[in-house]
């Protein structure tokens, strides 16, 4: 989402809850909240990427999603659930508005545009969790991982790709594609060799030909 939306969804919010929402900032690896937290707010960043990630009783853990600029997170509570699924992580500086679960429910009665955004930006998470479940059962490894590096650059949405940045490590990208990072690391190198991704200061390039190749897979 581009910078200047961001902002006026922002005001937007902050405008339509008053005291019910604040801005918080938060640091590099800062937890935001933990897997089985009670509930209490919804969130929506301003600047900067969150991390969700969930453990296993028994000790496994794994990577949900990175979101960003513009995504809203930490909706449990607004679908009656009493405790975090899943840990949030600031991967970077970041400005996020914490929204109180009763305030953001009167806001979305009350503002058709936030509303209609919150729904799409769920239906979207919803649409990629089935599709990370069928790429899990039918689709080779290296497609997997293709899927979600083109995700995590925002490829194919409006303007140009985000470039991946380097706090996205091998540990993640092998549980958001369902293998290990030994095998993350050998594809990464394969994609950069095949001219798919290019390595900068800004981080992890995608390029175009990333999304041909997992059309022609």
């Amino acid at each position: 989402m581009a910078q200047t939306a961001t902002v006026l969804i922002s005001r937007m919010i902050l405008n339509t809850t008053g005291p019910g929402a604040s801005v918080v900032t938060l640091s590099k690896n800062q937890a935001i909240y933990t897997q089985g937290d009670p509930v209490g707010a919804v969130f929506y960043i301003h600047e900067g990427k969150v991390k969700l990630s969930v453990e296993s009783r028994f000790g496994k853990k794994a990577a949900l999603g990175i979101f960003s600029e513009g995504e809203f997170f930490g909706e449990d509570g607004l679908a009656h659930r009493p405790l975090r699924l899943a840990s949030a992580t600031a991967m970077s500086d970041c400005k996020v508005l914490r929204i109180a679960e009763e305030a953001m429910a009167v806001a979305l009665q009350k503002v058709r545009d936030l509303s209609d955004l919150f729904r799409m930006q769920l239906l979207a998470r919803h649409i990629r969790y089935q599709e990370a479940m069928v790429d899990q059962l039918f689709d080779r490894t290296e497609i997997r991982l293709a899927r979600v590096l083109l995700m995590l650059a925002h490829f194919g949405k409006q303007g140009a790709a985000d470039s991946i940045p380097a706090e996205v490590t091998e540990q993640s990208l092998a549980s958001m594609t369902g293998t290990n990072p030994p095998q993350v690391r050998s594809l990464m190198e394969h994609f950069r060799e095949s001219g798919y991704l290019a390595y900068s200061k800004g981080g992890l390039q995608v390029r175009s030909s990333l999304l041909g190749f997992v059309l022609r897979g």
